[in-house]
């Protein structure tokens, strides 16, 4: 069969359940568009792991292939998650789409592929591979006349193989016993799922089989109360004997897949391990299928780098909100500059290459982008020898804050004496659980710091501790026993001698003789051991220890890290997980591996478990909690289409009415601006692909009642909205911005009332500006503040200009000029006298407008050049222009044209180009005809239309430019 896949698309109305028939075409002209320059298209297909091969634009299709197994397991997963649907959506819609929010909730793009072609593709890498995994589909023994040549298989048992071309039989490993031998093709079943075969390859190690697959394949987490469906004599210590019928208490919960969980027995009060086999799993309280962690605290416990700025990143929303309405005036029409004129197609905003102001905003962009953290990736032993060289600060004991235990190992040890050891005994003999242990047991080490002081070397410690436990093993002291022998293991695999830890944290397990009152102690015993005994591949002397490890690990909510190896302890549960068929114990293991990894700062380990536990779960808070890391994961990976994809997965719901935490708009808000193409140091524009997560933030503000950051996230949409020449959306926000100004300052409500009027002005709705304007101006008649009266004055005056009140206008553009006058603010003065010129321009009054215009042009040229300012002498030139060819001054106004097109290609700024050259075309063809001229900017035109990648335009400039060819006779 072919190797490429074909996947189609259709757009589809969630409330009505069918095609969305316009943006269904839109969708496919966009596509259209596409065929011929697909460089886009690709790039987002890389992103995606896939290859494109052609677009079908007619079909609404895109033909696609792979090349490895991990392109289509990455392909799969970005499938399955959702992204693959939201991907598309950022390739072949508008702004115009963005901006409606109505819009962007009812639509999905549905996506379909051919099942069974994608698994046949993956199976021919498979197998091209040639080393991959594979389950027994039967029970198989060796022939009598091969014995020694083929394995023994129980049915699901699971196999390495290695395959042969042509052969029927491949060479095996059984990953339960870890015989090598020949096995027949035909008894063998590929792992169906890639992140299995990767897993298992890049975490190799033995795992048994299920003793009941039909029990755990079936049942969800369980916690509460159970009954024992059958006796069961313990065999060792530290597990119940169970009476038929006998009700246990569930420490933690009972997970499908693991032969262990904790109980307590009602009727001796005694707790130990239980076996799942033994129990009736329909006697318990099931937790929700898709639970993965146990409670808020694990939850919270997968917080990521950057979700404790709240503050940094509210700053950073804050400067990217900021407005300088209150002390610049605004120019009339210079809202035409800045966005795109209306016959242009807006089909690619995020195509504007364009560079805008913002030295605060590339500051904080900077900052965001450099956040990263390298990974170890190394083994047991690199990590292990890395903390034994760690060099730490030992504190005398005033610089310490009253720890529990201090002791000193200089007063003393020579002699030895009984009395010596007293306070180390005391502390470390009580009996259960306390507060102050909790240092014995992080990765950390943090007891070496905390509770002693006064050693030079660590071997001194040691002694000391070993002195210690001879003392507490004499005066048979059992819980100082098996804390010291604990504190010694760990001491031991801190200096990689895992030999001398094992036989620590085996005597510390025999001490207690199945105590379970200090769960966390016996829990890094337990898990300590297994992941010595996986390490040195002592499996077959720990099989029953490493399955109670197992159940300690996974089963114990809110339970401390205590080792770095714990990672090997949790990839064994997760090939248990694999090998029962447990999509409970298989989650829970990957949440474990994301949150290990994660403290340990090996970040480019965690992503594809955080993407398996996203499968895995499918709903809040599981779901979220996995959006959230991907999110991040994949920006440190500059991924944009998919961290703004797995935040926009999220959705509007949350368990804790937070629908969207602030650090992710900002993530969101960097990888937009990424999809615009915009190099990071002179990002300006916020793209309108922003808004469904500035939405989702505004929702979360309003239940929290943080009024600053709605006010900020309010002003911020509106920018977007006016970016994008939609001015009434802006209205809406801005709206909203003045309410919330006005209860947080006279100063916020000035900012909000200005914004709020000069959007009216854009909507053209003069009226309502006035109605905001005039008694804004009364307000300050008791104010001193020259430059904010100047301000109100120049709004007010566009609002009477579009009103059609020329005089009263006037009267107020003369006013604001006064104030900046007044004020000595060149700018200022400037933007005044250009609008009086627009206005005597408007009431053709030639001379006043041109003496007005180039007043204004020689105040700019005072002023240090910014793009800001640039862009404002653009439109006062292209006025200027316009009066100098009314008074058939030709050469001056092509002057002027020529000086604006120069201005917009010095800061390659593409709107300004396209209005200037737009003019300069009708200058040459219309008013002062020059062919060789008209055809020069005619193919500057195109070369815009090009770069903002408008087809449709591009297509109507190929037309006049091959019409101009033929007027000229030419072979072009």
């Amino acid at each position: 069969m072919t190797p490429d896949l074909t996947l189609s698309f259709s757009v589809k109305s969630r409330s009505r359940r069918c095609v969305n028939g316009p943006l269904q075409e839109a969708a496919r002209r966009r596509l259209w568009a596409l065929e011929n320059e697909d460089q886009e298209v690709r790039a987002l297909f890389k992103d995606l792991s896939a290859r494109l091969v052609c677009i079908q634009s007619q079909k609404a299709q895109f033909l696609i292939t792979f090349k490895t197994m991990e392109e289509i397991w990455k392909f799969s997963t970005y499938l399955n998650l959702g992204y693959v649907s939201m991907c598309l959506e950022h390739l072949l819609f508008d702004h115009k789409y963005w901006l409606n929010c109505r819009l962007v909730e009812d639509t999905e793009i549905h996506v379909s592929v051919d099942d069974k072609h994608l698994e046949t593709i993956y199976l021919g890498l498979l197998i091209q591979e040639g080393h991959f995994f594979c389950r027994a589909t039967c029970s198989m023994a060796q022939p009598a006349e091969k014995e020694g040549e083929y394995l023994t298989l129980c049915k699901n048992e699971l196999i390495s193989v290695k395959t042969a071309e042509g052969e029927f039989e491949w060479e095996g490993v059984s990953l339960v016993t870890g015989q090598r031998g020949l096995v027949p093709v035909s008894a063998l079943e590929p792992l169906p799922l890639p992140f299995h075969q990767w897993f298992l390859k890049n975490y190799p190690g033995s795992c048994g089989l299920s003793r009941k697959k039909d029990w755990t394949g079936s049942y969800q987490i369980g916690r509460g109360k159970c009954k024992a469906w059958k006796e069961y004599e313990r065999e060792e210590k530290d597990e119940l004997n169970l009476h038929q019928g006998e009700s246990i208490e569930i420490i933690g919960f009972v997970i499908p897949g693991l032969q262990w969980f904790i109980g307590k027995s009602a009727l001796s009060g005694e707790v130990g391990f239980v076996p799942t086999r033994n129990i009736d799993p329909d006697s318990y309280s099931p937790m929700s299928k898709n639970s993965t962690f146990f409670s808020d605290e694990e939850r919270c416990s997968l917080g990521v780098p950057g979700s404790d700025r709240k503050a940094e990143c509210a700053s950073f929303l804050h400067m990217l909100a900021q407005t300088d309405i209150t002390s610049v005036y605004r120019l009339s029409g210079f809202e035409s500059i800045q966005s795109l004129p209306n016959d242009l197609s807006a089909s690619q905003p995020e195509g504007f290459k364009e560079t805008r102001p913002g030295g605060a905003w590339e500051e904080h962009q900077a900052v965001g982008s450099r956040q990263s953290s390298s990974s170890e990736d190394s083994s047991l032993e690199e990590e292990l020898l890395s903390a034994a060289s760690d060099t730490y600060h030992l504190p005398e004991p005033d610089d310490l804050d009253d720890p529990e235990l201090l002791m000193d190992l200089n007063t003393g040890q020579e002699e030895e004496e009984a009395e010596n050891f007293t306070p180390i005994l005391a502390f470390l003999d009580h009996e259960g659980y306390a507060d102050h242990f909790k240092s014995l047991y992080d990765f950390s080490f943090s007891f070496l710091t905390t509770s002693f002081y006064s050693y030079s070397e660590e071997d001194e410690l040691v002694a000391y501790l070993e002195a210690s436990r001879k003392w507490a093993k004499r005066s048979h002291m059992t819980w100082a026993h098996a804390r010291l022998c604990f504190l010694l293991g760990r001491l031991s695999v801190r200096k990689v001698k895992l030999s001398q830890a094992r036989v620590y944290f085996e005597e510390a397990i025999h001490i207690l003789n199945g105590a379970f009152k200090d769960l966390s102690l016996v829990a890094a015993l337990y898990i300590n051991l297994a992941a010595i005994y996986l390490r040195q591949r002592l499996r077959h002397k720990g099989s029953g220890l490493l399955e109670k490890a197992g159940a300690m690990l996974v089963c114990l909510p809110d339970r401390e890290y205590s080792a770095k190896s714990e990672l090997d302890v949790v990839a064994y549960v997760l090939r248990q997980g694999i090998v029962s068929g447990s999509c409970p114990l298989e989650a829970r293991a990957c949440f474990l591996a994301v949150r290990l990894l994660l403290s340990l700062g090996r970040h480019d380990e965690v992503l594809p478990f955080a993407e398996r536990l996203q499968l895995l779960s499918g709903h809040p808070p599981t779901s979220d909690a996995a959006a959230t890391i991907l999110s991040f994961l994949y920006d440190k990976k500059y991924l944009p289409h998919l961290a703004v994809a797995s935040v926009r997965q999220r959705g509007t719901q949350s368990t804790q009415g937070m629908a969207l935490p602030i650090w992710q708009v900002r993530l969101v808000l960097q990888n937009t601006t990424k999809l615009l193409g915009i190099p990071s140091p002179s990002w300006g524009e916020v793209s309108a692909l922003a808004c469904p997560a500035l939405r989702q933030a505004l929702a979360a503000c309003e239940e929290q009642v943080d009024e600053r950051t709605r006010r900020t996230l309010c002003l911020i949409l509106s920018k977007v909205y006016l970016q994008h020449r939609s001015p009434d959306g802006a209205i809406h926000y801005l709206s909203q911005a003045l309410m919330l100004g006005q209860l947080l300052s006279e100063q916020e409500a000035f900012e909000s009332s200005l914004c709020l009027a000069w959007a009216y002005l854009l909507a053209s709705q003069a009226k309502k500006a006035l109605d905001i304007l005039e008694p804004l101006l009364y307000s300050l008649k008791e104010t001193e503040s020259v430059t904010r009266k100047g301000v109100v004055h120049n709004l007010l005056g566009l609002a009477l200009q579009g009103e059609g009140r020329v005089n009263r206008a006037a009267n107020s553009y003369l006013r604001a000029l006064n104030r900046a006058q007044e004020a000595r603010d060149v700018r200022n003065q400037a933007v005044a006298l250009a609008n009086l010129g627009h206005l005597t321009l408007k009431s053709w009054t030639q001379q006043p407008a041109r003496d007005y215009l180039l007043q204004a042009v020689q105040l700019y040229s005072k002023l240090q050049a910014s793009m800001e300012t640039d862009m404002e002498l653009v439109q006062v030139l292209l006025w200027l222009a316009q009066v100098e060819v009314y008074r058939r001054q030709l050469a001056s106004g092509r002057f002027c044209y020529e000086m604006a097109l120069l201005f917009g290609l010095r800061h390659q700024h593409l709107k300004s180009q396209l209005q200037v050259t737009k003019s300069l075309c009708h200058f040459y063809s219309s008013v002062s005809p020059s062919p060789e001229a008209c055809i020069t900017y005619h193919e500057h035109w195109l070369a815009l239309a090009q770069q903002l990648r408008d087809r449709e335009m591009e297509g109507r400039l190929l037309e006049s430019l091959g019409q101009l060819y033929r007027n000229l006779n030419t072979a072009r």
